[in-house]
């Protein structure tokens, strides 16, 4: 379900990472080649970057697919940035938010992506629901999964917990409720990123002079990219990568 990538780097056009590369995010909107479940990621696209000097990104996403998107082209091939965030999705279930429960999620400086799904969606998050303010369930974007989950870390960023502290302990919180679920998180503010690596597939490309991808899949044949294994915790900046084991709730 979905595929999302960040970067971190040397400003670059949008398309040169979403679009140029022989298997980038537009391919593998219709044909991804690691996507365990899933075939196609027609049900909506985004993409989130940053200005030099603002700390709050920019976002433009579509209630369609990628390669319907004309506009997208254009947009991809005049703005540059050193840092973004983008997806296309495949939806959980069917649903009337449109682009609204398109990823990437945002808040301030964060943006947010999940790639999989919430076993037993909504019933199995019912009280893990109750237990966040209710301003912030009433001002959830969209009445999906995915919204839902990046509600739950951006609570904890809010009460100042490390972006990968939030994302682990949001996975770990998830998991115990909805058993089986799978919970590929990716969040980025600009400097760097947090992603964890739970169900579905999740590989990183350090580029040295160049910066970090982080990506459900590699967008290219480039030996250098690693994958991450999974139940693990990535949190990367432009130039290093560190990768912690997250343990399973009944651990």
């Amino acid at each position: 379900m979905c595929r999302h990538i960040a970067f971190l780097g040397v400003p670059t056009a949008l398309g040169e990472l979403l679009v140029r590369p022989p298997h980038a995010l537009l391919r593998q909107s219709w044909a991804p080649r690691r996507q365990r479940y899933g075939t196609v990621n027609a049900d909506g696209f985004g993409v989130g970057w940053y200005a030099e000097g603002d700390p709050v990104p920019a976002r433009y996403r579509r209630t369609g697919p990628m390669w319907a998107d004309p506009s997208f082209a254009d947009l991809g091939r005049v703005v540059r940035s050193g840092a973004l965030l983008a997806a296309v999705r495949d939806a959980t279930e069917a649903g009337a938010d449109g682009e609204a429960a398109a990823a990437p999620f945002s808040a301030g400086p964060w943006l947010f992506s999940h790639n999989g799904a919430v076993r037993g969606w909504p019933g199995s998050m019912a009280a893990l629901a109750a237990a966040l303010p209710a301003t912030e369930l009433l001002s959830l974007e969209a009445r999906c999964d995915s919204a839902l989950v990046w509600a739950m870390a951006l609570h904890r960023l809010r009460d100042g917990d490390e972006p990968g502290q939030a994302l682990a302990d949001t996975v770990l919180d998830v998991a115990r409720a909805a058993p089986d679920s799978r919970l590929n998180l990716l969040l980025t503010d600009g400097v760097t990123i947090a992603a964890t690596a739970w169900g579905d597939t999740l590989w990183y490309l350090a580029e040295p002079g160049r910066g970090t991808v982080v990506a459900s899949e590699p967008y290219d044949d480039d030996p250098r990219w690693c994958e991450v294994p999974d139940r693990a915790l990535l949190t990367a900046t432009r130039t290093d990568v560190l990768l912690t084991p997250l343990k399973e709730p009944s651990e």
